[in-house]
């Protein structure tokens, strides 16, 4: 297996084994380098709880509708996690560290930036209605319109077998009548 630096010279590079090994070598060196040059990419790597923690946080730069872990920043001078986003998984993986709870980072970040930290309101207080009222306004909705037309076909129907009332004399004929043709 060739080294992708050391593949173009081929010939030279068989002559001279340990000139190959130097060539190999030496761009593992500056790949290496280059990695740890980079602090977005060294700093990105986070552990799975953070990034789980992350994704209930809303990244705080005011320059995207993210999570912490999610931050694409897309378009703008660069694509990738923003500083304040990279900040955030920073500190939430400090915090893991130290052996801190799920619950006191984030309570942590919520006293620091307020509630809309939070990508979910907790539900207590009036949120609490930010998470029944999708569920019970059909209901009512529809309990309503159940109703409303339950009353007009009770109203149609009474409309329809209204008139003027009937007097017990006209009954009695009627069930004389339906007698003597019943007997025929």
């Amino acid at each position: 297996m060739d080294c992708f630096i050391c593949s173009g010279a081929q010939g030279e590079l068989q002559r001279n084994p340990g000139r190959r090994l130097r060539r190999c070598l030496a761009s593992l060196l500056l790949a290496l380098l280059a990695v740890a040059a980079a602090p977005g990419i060294a700093s990105a790597q986070q552990t799975p709880r953070a990034k789980a923690l992350g994704l209930h946080l809303k990244c705080m730069c005011g320059g995207c509708n993210d999570t912490a872990s999610t931050c694409t920043h897309s378009g703008g001078a660069f694509a990738g996690p923003c500083d304040t986003a990279k900040a955030m998984l920073k500190e939430i993986d400090q915090r893991i560290a130290r052996g801190e709870s799920d619950g006191l980072i984030l309570q942590d970040f919520v006293q620091e930036y307020g509630p809309t930290v939070l990508v979910e309101p907790p539900a207590k207080g009036f949120n609490w209605l930010v998470w029944i009222t999708p569920v019970l306004a059909p209901l009512l909705a529809l309990v309503l319109i159940w109703e409303v037309v339950r009353r007009w076909r009770r109203r149609a129907a009474l409309e329809l077998a209204g008139g003027p009332p009937v007097s017990p004399e006209l009954l009695d004929r009627a069930r004389r009548e339906a007698e003597k043709e019943s007997d025929e």
